[in-house]
């Protein structure tokens, strides 16, 4: 059954969409009971909110309290220049107070069908479950601009309903190949916040919000709708730009 999706949505101007994130962030981690499982996704949205956490937020955010995991990962290896590893670790880990225990990368540079099963052991391992599936405090997610999200393409959109905890997506123009939770996954977690910046993302940002039964069956970012009912999407203006007031 269907959990009934009420969608906050959250608009501010660059840097302060940031700013708001940051605040939820904050609420959500001073409400929660020591550590706090956070998926994170890549992509030039997140590394901006990276440099600003690091430049604003050293002191005021327990790190020590969160435990960082991925909803997805490009094959290949980790100090590869398109690994969401390394640049989280170069714009976020690097500056911060984060030990490698707290830590827990897919590794890209395995096999991606093997990799999955072996990631997907790890969020077993590590998470509590929701329903006997892994269950994340936050998954944060972006949204490409043909409506994708973590690394679930349109033309594999059939990869969100998989029974597997992980998936192995394909890029449709470069075929390269990916790791990435999948939907069910995506969808245990007590929050899925997306962070979506960008006046080429407002097309597809209307679709799912205000036609989302219709979107669903096209972009795999409209079939993000946590089991808890807690689905937050932050927008800076330009990727808000056409929705109705």
């Amino acid at each position: 059954m269907k959990p009934n999706i009420d969608i906050e949505i959250i608009t501010a101007c660059i840097p302060d969409i940031y700013a708001r994130f940051t605040d939820w962030f904050k609420s959500v981690l001073n409400a929660s009971d020591g550590t706090l499982n956070l998926a994170l996704s890549g992509g030039n949205t997140p590394k901006a909110l990276f440099e600003y956490w690091t430049a604003n937020h050293q002191d005021d955010i327990d790190w020590t309290r969160v435990r960082f995991f991925w909803s997805d990962e490009r094959c290949v290896p980790p100090n590869d220049e398109q690994s969401n590893y390394r640049m989280t670790k170069e714009y976020l880990f690097d500056r911060l107070p984060v030990s490698e225990g707290q830590i827990f990368r897919i590794e890209g540079e395995n096999e991606p069908f093997a990799e999955a099963k072996r990631y997907a052991e790890v969020l077993r391992r590590e998470l509590k479950a929701q329903n006997e599936i892994p269950s994340f405090d936050i998954v944060m997610l972006g949204m490409g601009d043909d409506g994708h999200t973590a690394s679930i393409f349109p033309h594999q959109i059939a990869l969100w309903d998989s029974p597997e905890i992980c998936v192995v997506g394909t890029h449709p123009q470069s075929g390269q190949q990916r790791v990435s939770l999948s939907g069910k996954t995506i969808n245990a977690a007590k929050n899925i916040a997306f962070l979506v910046t960008g006046k080429s993302k407002a097309e597809r940002v209307r679709e799912i919000i205000e036609t989302r039964g219709q979107a669903e069956r096209r972009y795999p970012a409209a079939k993000a709708a946590a089991q808890s009912g807690n689905l937050l999407w932050f927008l800076d203006n330009d990727a808000a730009a056409l929705l109705n007031p």
